[in-house]
């Protein structure tokens, strides 16, 4: 088991940033690739972010190219993903979830989330 617990969420206004956290604890954190995910109300969950045990291979959605900046640290056991230039269209609860390491893309634990909020 992996137990996730994100934090750093908030609100903040158009063109600012945030940082969120995400604190793994249970079974050995730096076997898993990570990803952040979101979801707006009313729509469905969306991938943003991965990256592989390592640290050394990242992916974005298109979405946030060039904003959002994943990283891990596993002596802390912690990712992170880097908020910058937030638009309104950003808001949304955040997810860190864990990756199945025999079945890639398949993310067998979450977080609760954390609300980030963007006014225009």
């Amino acid at each position: 088991q992996v137990q996730l617990v994100e934090s750093g969420g908030g609100l903040v206004q158009a063109g600012g940033s945030l940082r969120l956290s995400c604190a793994a604890s249970g079974r050995t954190f730096s076997s898993y690739a990570m990803g952040w995910f979101r979801q707006a109300p009313g729509k469905e969950r969306e991938f943003v972010a991965a990256i592989s045990w390592s640290g050394g291979s990242t992916y974005y959605a298109d979405s946030v190219k060039g904003r959002f900046t994943i990283s891990r640290d596993n002596a802390k056991n912690t990712v992170y993903l880097q908020m910058n230039s937030l638009k309104p269209e950003d808001t949304a609860v955040y997810y860190c979830a864990a990756e199945n390491p025999a079945a890639m893309g398949e993310y067998d634990y979450w977080g609760q989330g954390t609300q980030v909020t963007v006014s225009s």
